[in-house]
């Protein structure tokens, strides 16, 4: 394994978690001295989909580590997943001392975290997430999540993994569509950020990708992702299981975009679109409650179209309004009945709660 390019330790509540930023995928011996840097060594139980199969048995090499291969895509994140996941562990006579690790994207990482939560009441957990997405996102803080009534991540626990390694090598074949998903949660952190520095490198890493060169073995990319690893571990440490309002700031574009997901059937717009037409939406929602300045809600939005979102209102796969209110009043972070929003501000963002009936947000979708 690589030397890490950049590392960091957070403490979510109980938990440790040690993020490594590197150039190369681990290796299978090198991985088990950083999860257990003495003997003796507990069973590893990988976890990836079709589409990472073929690193997870790279990273396992030739040992007999049990493997479960999940169907692809949003539509895998069911209880029948959960329960493969689970099963795999059981028949290969698991106990609780094994460590699930997670080889795949958002929904693996979601998966698997969920899985190992619940099993013999919480097995240990490695996250190697092999998409933007699952790097700036899904692997940090410990959410995990299965979708349920068709409600995105109806269903969850709070469940940080002790390691989790981002390879900028499995970056580099990673197809247009995954690109564009994991942006959308970099735009997110940059304006989340309250210097306006990563918003700034988002825009010139923008003219990067015009010119062909968003990955160039790090560079731009490297020093994009590794801030928003910083801010959201922060924002993390800072209320862990979101019992205040620092990490529901990180829900930023994501209530309007799960209610998008919903309306539109879930799987048929990717999260990170949902999250950044989610973004421009708030950022119209912040101006007409008299939180974000014109300015800011036009540089959010100009941002976010350059990147190739949709942001237009309403969506074009929205579906009928009706049921997009539904999903939007049936959001779980609903306070004391009404949805729960996250604007951006002048600097960073602001939490509402505001009662959908208000003139000011039937106007906006």
């Amino acid at each position: 394994m690589s030397k890490p390019i950049r590392e960091y330790r957070f403490q979510f509540g109980l938990f440790a978690s040690q993020v490594l930023i590197q150039e190369a995928l681990p290796e299978f011996e090198e991985l088990r001295r950083l999860l257990f840097p003495d003997p003796p060594h507990p069973p590893l139980c990988f976890v990836c989909d079709a589409h990472t199969e073929a690193l997870a048995r790279r990273i396992r090499g030739n040992q007999a580590s049990p493997c479960c291969v999940l169907p692809p895509g949003e539509e895998a994140k069911t209880w029948a997943s959960v329960e493969r996941i689970l099963k795999t562990a059981l028949d290969a006579g698991l106990g609780r001392d094994a460590f699930f690790v997670a080889v795949g994207g958002g929904v693996v990482s979601d998966l698997t975290a969920f899985a190992a939560s619940v099993y013999m009441r919480g097995g240990r957990l490695c996250l190697i997430p092999t998409t933007l997405l699952g790097m700036a996102d899904a692997a940090l803080g410990g959410k995990t999540g299965i979708d349920l009534f068709g409600i995105k991540n109806l269903a969850g626990t709070f469940y940080p993994a002790s390691l989790i390694c981002l390879s900028l090598e499995s970056l580099a074949s990673l197809p247009k569509g995954e690109w564009k998903s994991g942006m959308a949660e970099l735009i997110k952190a940059a304006i989340l950020e309250e210097d306006g520095t990563l918003f700034a490198r988002m825009r010139a890493l923008k003219d990067g990708m015009a010119r062909g060169s968003v990955f160039d073995g790090g560079g731009g990319l490297l020093e994009a992702l590794a801030r928003a690893v910083e801010i959201k571990g922060r924002i993390v440490e800072a209320d862990p299981r979101e019992t205040g309002s620092q990490r529901a700031l990180l829900n930023l574009g994501h209530t309007f975009g799960h209610a998008l997901e919903a309306s539109a059937g879930l799987g048929r717009v990717s999260h990170g679109e949902a999250v950044a037409w989610g973004m421009v939406r708030a950022g119209a929602l912040g101006r007409a409650l008299g939180i974000t300045p014109a300015d800011r809600e036009r540089a959010v939005r100009e941002l976010i179209l350059a990147y190739g979102y949709e942001t237009r209102s309403p969506h074009p796969l929205m579906g009928d309004k009706k049921g997009f209110m539904r999903a939007l009043g049936g959001d779980k972070k609903k306070k004391d009945g009404k949805a729960v929003f996250v604007v951006p501000a002048e600097r960073g963002a602001r939490l509402i709660a505001l009662d959908l009936r208000d003139p000011r947000a039937q106007s906006l979708w």
